[in-house]
């Protein structure tokens, strides 16, 4: 496969599914807005997804609506759900012969989807929960459409590198940032509502509610995002997934390259693995979601070094 081509369906997918993650995380810190009596800030959302200065966000954290526009349909911000979209369709508008025509056509759909003006009109003047909504049921439509039209080539383990890569990343940056926020306000140790909404926006929930019968607890939340392997978003479960689909690449032209890159992720997934939440703890929350990060990213620049060179 072309390194153009392959670079083209991993960061199609890194964009689908930071879209997903933004819309979600925006749904219930919306719904979070609005049933809370203290002064409610968006600052942890926009610090996690958006990637303009402070200076240039700062009158935002406060204003619901303002944000909704800013991180869903901004054609200022490049990190905007709006712009990632549009490029999610340019790089799938590279590989169009690659897909299938079913996938095409829903992206199209999503494309065409947020950038209709009435859109942005129900995201400030309507209910923005069945704004939000309608734009989570675009994703989980590509998602699905990739599941059962596209077939098991190196193109889709490229797509699946890029979506498990995007998922781990982003499941790190909100965990060090809401753990970040309790070191401000250590009240939230204690809040129940807090750690609710953080499982909310993870899709964790749920799970949560069937594994843990004690309660809410900063820990048992640390577990099921880092070290729960039957967790989606779990950490560990995206670095498996992400060995998973690197692994089928491999083939006799590329084994310098593969070699190098299989130890990497194998690395990170054994720091992962062997780690507890009582390791984790001694070494300090921060210290090691920074590492993992850093790691991660490293993944993605290897990725790009040694088969999207030439892209």
């Amino acid at each position: 496969m072309l390194s153009r081509v392959a670079a083209s369906f991993y960061w199609l997918s890194r964009y689908i599914e930071r879209s997903d993650g933004m819309l979600r995380m925006l749904k219930i810190n919306y719904a979070s807005s609005q049933d809370t009596i203290q002064e409610f800030t968006w600052e942890p959302v926009i610090r996690i997804f958006s990637d303009s200065e402070e200076d240039e966000t700062e009158n935002l954290a406060n204003d619901s609506r303002a944000v909704l526009k800013y991180m869903v349909t901004g054609k200022g911000n490049s990190n905007s759900v709006l712009n990632i979209i549009t490029l999610a369709r340019e790089n799938a508008r590279g590989v169009q012969e690659h897909i299938t025509k079913d996938l095409w056509q829903c992206l199209n759909e999503y494309y065409h989807t947020i950038k209709d003006p009435k859109l942005e009109k129900a995201l400030l003047r309507e209910d923005p929960i069945g704004v939000l909504d309608v734009l989570i049921k675009q994703v989980m439509l590509y998602y699905g459409t990739v599941e059962i039209t596209m077939e098991r080539g190196e193109g889709r383990s490229f797509m699946n590198i890029g979506k498990y890569l995007e998922r781990a990343i982003q499941s790190v940056d909100i965990l060090d940032t809401k753990f970040g926020s309790i070191s401000d306000n250590p009240d939230l140790l204690t809040d129940t509502t807090y750690w609710k909404h953080l499982l909310l926006s993870l899709g964790g929930y749920e799970l949560y509610l069937k594994t843990y019968r004690e309660g809410f607890e900063a820990e048992n939340v640390l577990e099921q995002v880092v070290l729960n392997n039957d967790f989606p978003r779990s950490v560990i479960h995206s670095v498996n997934n992400i060995q998973r689909y690197f692994d089928r690449l491999k083939n006799n032209s590329n084994m310098e390259d593969f070699r190098e890159m299989s130890f990497q992720i194998g690395r990170l997934q054994s720091r992962i693995k062997y780690s507890s939440v009582r390791s984790i703890k001694q070494e300090g929350l921060h210290t090691f979601l920074t590492q993992i990060r850093s790691e991660l990213y490293g993944v993605a620049n290897a990725l790009n070094e040694h088969y999207f060179a030439n892209s």
